[in-house]
């Protein structure tokens, strides 16, 4: 999906560019009238003058009794053209611009009749005449009278338009290139707290900081406060849930340790202390599991990255210590820049629930790798933890059976049967999974698979 900024950008030069067209094309249409008033006031001012000068003589020819004030009506092809036509068929007088060209006037107009049109010229060429009645007194009679008419060649009008419609385009281009840059700078600009707030989040999930800090435009102080608050409580609420899970092993510890105190007097029934003994062992179990179960804290938007490889160690640590005398040699693969995005007690259980599982199974080694999925978006990336041992590895009519709680693949080995449940529960709150394979080593290979997430 587009960014914010980006969304905004497009639609404001939508608007932008529409507002522009539409001024573009209503200020061309505007020129376009101008211009054309203005040729047909030329051409008036044309005929008027042609008016001025011209007088008809005792036949009704007309003659000009002094010079016209433009020359172009005297220059062959000049592009302005005059006609003279009597309307009842007398000799015309024509322009000397007009030697060798046809143009096809209107004619016969009535007195004070006044008439634009488009005219075609015998060259090819496109004019633009008016034509007007004349009579030389207050008689209607349009046979009496004359059609003056003008043309001038559109080739300039159009170069005028043309030049016109280049600068206005050009103009409105370069003044269309700097609002987008100078509305670009101002969505960015008003944009900053938002980015600031993606900020503060970033901050927070690589642990440098607890809440959003900055300061914020009033419009979204209330998003920001909101989020503080969903912090800290999240906060509150996961440190009163582990704080609760604590006292309530605490108190159930002692009753249990009482009572298995009490079985294991040597005054008592054998097999009421056999049965009681059996009781203990299971409640002791089942309140390991559901208490182990009801302490993973999950995926969270808002997470310190954990560093694989430290908790490894730490667990390795501990199990090299209670497995000595089997002399087990484990060999860890992990990139220090491998990393987990979830709760490090999550983590620690499941890794410490595998690894025992591979130190208990295996007969003198164990390799433990893990890698982190490269992503080229801005997602958390995955994690897949590989832990193969040399064991004797799990039977294929087994594997569906082992990480169900309660059930072990060899009853003679120690165990409450709960571990590979235990990761099993770890890998569906953070909707991985955990694959139980053949390792090379020829025992199992139990591979635990963390998806990328947005």
């Amino acid at each position: 999906m587009l960014s914010l900024n980006t969304r905004l950008l497009i639609a404001a030069s939508i608007a932008l560019t529409a507002f522009l067209g539409i001024t573009g094309i209503v200020l061309d249409g505007a020129y376009r009238n101008s211009a054309e008033n203005a040729l047909k006031d030329r051409l008036k001012g044309y005929v008027n003058a042609l008016i001025a000068a011209a007088e008809p003589d005792e036949q009704g020819t007309i003659h000009l009794t002094h010079a016209l004030p433009e020359l172009r009506f005297f220059t062959d092809g000049s592009g302005l053209y005059a006609k003279i036509s009597s309307n009842k068929g007398g000799d015309d007088w024509l322009s000397p611009s007009m030697a060798g060209i046809e143009i096809p006037f209107t004619h016969e107009l009535k007195r004070a009749s006044q008439h634009f049109e488009y005219i075609v010229a015998s060259d090819g060429s496109l004019l633009y005449a008016f034509n007007i009645g004349v009579t030389w007194d207050a008689r209607e009679n349009a046979r009496e009278g004359y059609t003056f008419s003008v043309a001038e060649d559109l080739d300039s009008y159009y170069a005028d338009i043309n030049s016109f419609r280049k600068i206005l385009w050009g103009w409105l281009g370069a003044v269309a290139v700097v609002l987008l840059v100078v509305q670009g700078s101002v969505l960015r600009w008003g944009l900053i707290p938002l980015r600031r707030v993606t900020e503060d989040l970033t901050a927070i999930e690589a642990g440098k900081q607890t809440e959003l800090q900055g300061q914020y435009p009033k419009e979204l102080r209330g998003l920001t406060n909101n989020l503080n608050a969903l912090i800290r409580n999240e906060r509150e609420h996961l440190e009163r849930y582990r704080n609760t899970l604590g006292d309530l092993a605490h108190s159930l510890k002692t009753p249990l340790a009482l009572l298995r105190g009490e079985v294991e007097a040597q005054n008592k029934n054998s097999e009421l202390r056999s049965s009681v003994q059996q009781q203990v062992d299971r409640m002791s179990q089942i309140i390991e599991y559901q208490l182990q179960r009801a302490a993973m804290s999950g995926r969270t938007a808002l997470v310190v990255p954990i560093i694989v490889n430290d908790i490894v160690l730490k667990v390795v640590s501990a199990l090299d210590k209670v497995y000595a005398e089997r002399k087990i040699k484990c060999n860890i693969h992990i990139d220090e820049n491998t990393y987990f995005y979830g709760d490090e007690s999550d983590l620690m259980e499941l890794l410490g629930n595998l690894i025992d599982n591979a130190y208990k199974w295996c007969r003198h080694q164990v390799i433990i790798t893990a890698q982190q999925e490269q992503l080229d978006d801005k997602r958390r990336p995955g994690l897949i933890i590989n832990i193969e041992d040399d064991g004797p590895g799990i039977p294929g009519e087994m594997i569906n059976h082992v990480t169900r709680r309660g059930v072990r693949a060899d009853k003679d080995i120690g165990g409450h049967g709960i571990g590979l449940a235990m990761a099993q529960d770890i890998m569906r709150v953070y909707d991985g999974r955990l694959d139980i394979k053949t390792s090379k080593l020829g025992g199992a290979l139990l591979s635990a698979r963390f998806p990328s997430v947005d």
